[in-house]
Formats: structure tokens, sequence, C-alpha cells
């Protein structure tokens, strides 16, 4: 079954850190860029942040450059983001997607949340005190 799993979410402190994980299953992770997006209560999509394949270039949106990192493992299949730095803002649901065209893609086409058609169930990350 082609589907994405996220975990690691949670409440934290603000000034705290997360590790989200989302585990791919059924396509060639390898081949396809991925982002993470976030949807806070009351909120639209926000897109926060895209890898390339190969893990060649990463981007962030400016809410988040500096403290949270993207990553990805092609061997184990999953795609990360470290959450450092927290901030009550950061509260919201984070979905990881997956790219509707293969290889190596320009940054505006990351972060553009039309070009995605598989996206995972989501976890909740809450920033309080």
């Amino acid at each position: 079954e082609v589907q994405l799993v996220e975990s690691g979410g949670g409440l934290v402190q603000p000034g705290g850190s997360l590790r989200l994980s989302c585990v791919a299953s059924g396509f060639t992770f390898s081949s396809y860029g991925m982002s993470w997006v976030r949807q806070a209560p009351g909120k639209g999509l926000e897109w926060v942040s895209g890898i390339n394949v190969g893990d060649s270039t990463k981007y962030y949106a400016d809410s988040v450059k500096g403290r949270f990192t993207i990553s990805r493992d092609d061997a184990e299949n999953t795609l990360y983001l470290q959450l450092n730095s927290l901030k009550t803002e950061d509260t919201a649901m984070y979905y990881c997607a997956r790219t509707r065209d293969g290889g190596w893609l320009r940054p505006a086409y990351l972060s553009t949340l039309d070009n995605y058609n598989l996206w995972g169930q989501g976890t909740q990350v809450t920033v309080s005190s």
C-alpha cells in the first residue's frame, strides 16, 4: 500500500524541541521530493520545509528558518523534521507529503501545495507552557 505515516508529535514547552518522522511505503521513496506542511487550528495549510531527491537541496519557510531542519534517510524510507526553539505559534498538525513528479525539483515547485498528491495522516504538535 502506498502511504506515509507520521509520528513524533506531542506537547512541549516554548523553547523546547521535537523530532518528527514520516515513514514511506509502497513507492520508491528516494525518487521523490518531500515536504512538511502544517495546519494550525482554524487556519489553512502552510508549507514548512521541502527536500529534494538525494538530500541535495533543502528549503524552509521564513517562519521556521534557523529553527527547523529537514532531512531524509533513503535507506530507511524516512523523512524527518527537527523542530528546535519551538514557539506557541508552531502549534499545528504536521503532515508529510510527496511530490507528484519525481526527480530534482525547483524550490517554487516544492513550496506549492498543489504539487503534492500523497499525504500522511498528520501528527499533532502543541507548544504550550
